[in-house]
């Protein structure tokens, strides 16, 4: 249905409410001569008349009747149909999907995404846990909206600013050599096997402990992997080995391990927040400001 034959339904569905050109003209801000012209012009194109007209009344012909009941729905779904997409547009309705990963799962996603609700309460919110690297694809072929993946992560196709920064500690079983220590330094873990994520899930991780590691000319002794962070806690408290995690992680640990910072500059790790430069929609974008306003001060080493 084109504007001119949708403009002239809708005069019509104007008029058999009325049943009154008069009244049909004032709820259109129209002139009644111009409201009658649409008529005529819609019983021409249709070929039947709509209405029965006398000098007291205005009544609708059975094929009026049967036009009125087909198209006042028709109008009605038009009308929700523009509504719902100018919300879209705005920002108010749709779905956004966040794709995160571990060291987010605790403070910085929930956070994010509990103020974004609460500001946004009908907009559909889908979460996926997935690794960095799995995250960088999917925001290249649209799988995801927005992510909270492990940084730097310089891409010019890509906004993707620091949200908080991580120092790096190890975690220990109760009793171990390294627990009389008030922090640790990079030669005390020379002669240790470290528990860490498998390469399948903590790829981009690894690459991280491993850069660090090496820049100080120091070989990365990986013991035993786990897939997944309650694994690698067990592992620790069973004292079968020590770990390297971020401060966000700590809190997994419980009591019956022994937790020290590794005092060293470089030895943090980034969260960023990442979403296509290309991806313009309204809640993408107020997802990503109203995150970074509350992550403001987080940034720190």
């Amino acid at each position: 249905m084109n504007r001119e034959a949708l403009s002239l339904v809708e005069s019509f569905v104007f008029v058999a409410q009325e049943l009154n050109f008069q009244r049909g003209a004032a709820k259109m801000n129209i002139d009644r001569s111009a409201l009658t012209r649409r008529i005529q012009k819609l019983e021409h194109l249709l070929g039947f008349t709509l209405f029965e007209r006398t000098t007291r009344e205005v009544s609708l012909t059975p094929a009026g009747r049967a036009f009125y009941e087909s198209n006042t729905h028709i109008l009605q779904d038009f009308g929700n149909s523009i509504d719902a997409a100018r919300r879209i547009a705005e920002g108010k309705t749709g779905m956004l999907r966040v794709g995160y990963m571990a060291f987010a799962a605790k403070d910085l996603m929930p956070s994010a995404v509990a103020d974004f609700q609460s500001a946004n309460p009908d907009v559909d919110i889908k979460l996926e846990y997935i690794g960095t690297q799995r995250q960088k694809v999917a925001l290249a072929n649209d799988k995801i909206d927005i992510g909270f993946l492990i940084g730097p992560f310089d891409h010019s196709g890509f906004h993707s600013p620091v949200l908080d920064i991580d120092p790096l500690f190890v975690v220990m079983p109760a009793g171990h050599r390294l627990a009389d220590l008030a922090e640790v330094r990079l030669t005390d873990l020379a002669s240790e096997d470290i528990i860490l994520g498998d390469l399948v899930e903590w790829e981009d991780y690894r690459w991280r402990i491993s850069e660090l590691f090496s820049g100080e000319g120091m070989p990365l002794r990986v013991g035993l992997e786990a897939p997944d962070t309650p694994a690698i806690v067990g592992l620790v408290s069973a004292g079968l080995g020590v770990t390297i995690c971020p401060e966000s992680l700590v809190g997994f640990f419980g009591a019956d391990v022994e937790i020290r910072r590794i005092s060293h500059p470089d030895f943090y790790i980034q969260t960023v927040l990442s979403w296509r430069r290309a991806n313009r929609t309204k809640i993408v974008r107020q997802f990503a400001e109203q995150t970074l306003n509350a992550a403001k001060g987080r940034v720190k080493r």
